[in-house]
């Protein structure tokens, strides 16, 4: 299954209080819920002004979906074609 990162556009994201945090991740995890289990939330990046965020689904348009769903910002959907870390350099 396809792994992809997604770039949100949200100024001020990084002042976000834990509520709002917690509200966002309720709202994501109930349209997910929604779009059945083809679809996963892996984990999220918080920066100054936008979340990155990394999902595994069978498309493109799933992601966009998601974010369509739940009323957020998805700027860019890039799909992961590898990984690497310093064990790579090994």
């Amino acid at each position: 299954m396809p792994k992809y990162v997604i770039e949100r556009s949200i100024p001020g994201a990084g002042n976000l209080t834990p509520e709002e945090l917690n509200g966002i991740s309720q709202k994501s995890c109930q349209v997910l819920t929604g779009m059945g289990p083809q679809i996963q939330w892996v984990e999220s990046f918080v920066t100054q002004d936008k979340i990155y965020c990394v999902y595994i689904a069978p498309s493109e348009a799933e992601v966009l979906e998601h974010a369509r769903q739940g009323g957020f910002p998805a700027d860019s959907v890039a799909e992961v074609r590898g990984m690497i870390d310093p064990t790579t350099a090994e």
